[in-house]
């Protein structure tokens, strides 16, 4: 008898703390920004660019808040051991409503405060108002998922979910080197840059959804055995 047996792929994981890692790096300069608007809220004095905030200082509270702790729990779920455990639920009951807070929050201070020119861009607002919608329904869809078992679609909108409350980190990276190279960007340019941000996270997560989906599916191929 002889058998006929596939060759052994090798492969090199990654560690699966470099994932976490990389998402909260990313996510540090805007909550460092959040830090010290809240810093300012409590001992400055309003300029110009930040009357709305101390005129209505609730909704960026909540935001600043909801927002750090979303993303910061919120790529510890990405640690695949962690998705394993006990631990994995009991921070998804506090990242799901962190993140219908930072979504709500930021729909709420998009259409209704009054946003300098520096601050935005032709169509920015509706950009905003858009996907801060999708990013709250996302939250929504996904909590459904899981209540009902479904997991897959449960860590696939989440996943999108994510990607738009990270934004902030990837415009960073957006508006960094146009600023060094260039200069301050126009106001289409504005726009441009921070709908970039958006986009290649939203890319990103697709991306990861669907390894996950193939990951999950059996292969069809099987060795064949000749006897």
């Amino acid at each position: 008898m002889t058998t006929a047996t596939a060759p052994r792929r090798t492969t090199r994981r990654r560690p699966e703390w470099l994932v976490p890692a990389g998402l909260i790096t990313l996510s540090l300069v805007p909550m460092i920004a959040g830090a010290s608007r809240l810093s300012q809220l409590t001992t400055g004095a309003p300029t110009a660019e930040s009357a709305r905030f101390f005129d209505s200082p609730a909704p960026v509270i909540v935001h600043i808040v909801g927002s750090s702790v979303f993303l910061v729990l919120g790529a510890l779920q990405f640690a695949p051991s962690l998705r394993r455990r006990r631990w994995h639920r009991i921070a998804g009951r506090i990242v799901a409503p962190a993140g219908l807070a930072s979504a709500l929050s930021a729909l709420w201070m998009t259409l209704f405060y009054a946003l300098p020119a520096t601050v935005t861009g032709p169509g920015l607002s509706a950009i905003r108002i858009v996907l801060a919608t999708a990013m709250a329904a996302a939250i929504v869809v996904a909590v459904l998922a899981i209540r009902r078992g479904d997991v897959a679609t449960h860590s696939a909108w989440m996943t999108r979910a994510y990607a738009i409350g990270l934004g902030a980190g990837t415009q960073v990276l957006m508006f960094l080197p146009y600023t060094l190279l260039i200069g301050t960007p126009s106001r289409v340019m504005h726009t441009v840059l921070m709908a970039a941000g958006w986009a290649i996270n939203l890319a990103a997560a697709e991306v990861v959804i669907r390894r996950r989906a193939r990951a999950a599916t059996p292969s069809a191929a099987t060795p064949a055995r000749l006897s």
